[in-house]
């Protein structure tokens, strides 16, 4: 086992164990090779696929015109030891192992990176032709039902509703999207910013029903609790995601309200050596003053940075390094590029730049007077400045802002 050696101090035998192969845990395993760490590194993957990419699925490999998102990343050669196909099912910090379906796992730092698994319909389990789209298998499973051109109906209107569904039309499917609230993207979105993308739905051929409560599926059919039955050769739920957290029970962790890991700012959780990050976990945002639950691929990309560097930095004595970044993520649908940059709940203004009812425009949320989010809709460099923007802190200038054809770089109160 090689070492890692801290000042004044012997050598001391290092093994980084990294629960759950996705893009957290892949890029969790690729920094701390980056940053220097010559100890051990395995990484421990349920699927038995090589680590993959997820924003592909519900794009290019579900319309097969890509075969898979596997990682461009060189395992044995960066040293990193890859186990597949194996379950983590428990972990006991006192032994510090983590047990597998494959028996207990030795570690001396351990990252949790299980991700999140899809929130379930009730009563739609094992019911033919209900799909969820999370894994490669997921998509795989999917691709021949888009082939066929079903009559699909596809469960919440949120983000990967909103992408399964453009998908589907592009394919030629008849799409319905029941949503139980009274608009699309409910959970993430005030009124006001979400109702403009229902008309989305109908611009692309797809028929959108909200307040629409599924009573219960059946094979070929979707009935509603209003007694509407739709035909459905397929059916595609996507209620939501919860963090994979289950299997931590009884192990000393602390978790908060929605089953996540409660991270510290260096992303280090309750109990002694393990480290949590991307979605599985949230932690204390100084920035928006409140702690933050993620979601979201950017913050799988950054997060492993911040945990790699704390490792290394244990066996140095060097200050824990803080996370706190601005969130970030992106949706395609509907032949529109939406980015989102911030976090709004604590905003005390909504400004916009630009017709709603238009092709391009944006939303800007401030605080303060100072930009703390932003939604662009086909407007990137908006997004690119306003994300600066918000990390710097600058004061804006409202009257300057809402003029769609001023940079937002050039809107500022300075």
């Amino acid at each position: 086992m090689s070492e890692q050696r801290g000042p004044g101090d012997g050598p001391v035998a290092r093994r980084v164990v990294v629960a759950g192969a996705g893009m957290a845990g892949v890029q969790t395993a690729v920094a701390l090779r980056e940053q220097g760490f010559t100890g051990t590194v395995t990484l421990i993957g349920a699927e038995p696929h090589q680590p993959y990419d997820r924003p592909p699925l519900s794009k290019a490999v579900l319309l097969g015109t890509a075969e898979g998102s596997a990682f461009d990343v060189d395992f044995d050669a960066l040293g990193i030891e890859l186990v597949l196909g194996r379950e983590v099912t428990g972990l006991r910090p006192a032994d510090h192992e983590l047990d597998t379906a494959a028996g207990p796992v030795p570690y001396d730092v351990l990252v949790l990176a299980t991700g999140a698994e899809p929130v379930r319909l009730p009563g739609a389990e094992g019911v033919p032709g209900v799909h969820l789209l999370r894994t490669l298998d997921d998509a795989e499973r999917l691709r021949p039902v888009l082939a066929r051109q079903h009559d699909i109906v596809v469960v919440g209107a949120g983000w990967i509703g909103a992408e399964f569904a453009t998908a589907a039309r592009e394919a030629g499917c008849a799409v319905t999207v029941v949503e139980a609230a009274d608009r699309p993207l409910a959970g993430a979105l005030p009124p006001e910013v979400a109702a403009p993308m229902a008309a989305w739905y109908a611009d692309a051929g797809a028929d959108l029903r909200t307040h629409a409560r599924v009573a219960r599926v059946e094979p070929g059919a979707v009935l509603l609790d209003d007694g509407t039955r739709l035909p459905a050769g397929a059916v595609v739920v996507g209620i939501g995601a919860r963090p994979a957290t289950a299997w931590l029970a009884g192990s000393g962790v602390e978790l908060g309200a929605h089953g996540e890991v409660v991270a510290d700012a260096g992303l280090r959780t309750s109990v002694p050596d393990v480290y949590a990050v991307g979605d599985c976990a949230s932690f204390p945002s100084a920035r928006y003053g409140e702690r933050l639950l993620v979601h979201h691929w950017d913050n799988a990309l950054q997060g492993p940075r911040t945990v790699a560097a704390n490792i290394l930095g244990e066996a140095t004595g060097e200050a824990p390094q803080v996370y706190d970044p601005v969130p970030y993520f992106w949706s395609e649908q509907f032949g529109r590029f939406v980015q989102y940059a911030g976090h709004h709940g604590a905003a005390d203004a909504t400004l916009w730049r630009g017709d709603p009812s238009g092709p391009a425009w944006t939303v800007c949320w401030l605080r303060g007077g100072r930009l703390v989010a932003l939604l662009a809709v086909g407007r990137p460099r908006d997004l690119a400045q306003g994300r600066r923007l918000i990390e710097s802190g600058t004061p804006m200038n409202p009257a300057l802002l809402t003029d769609p054809a001023r940079p937002l770089k050039k809107a500022t109160a300075a």
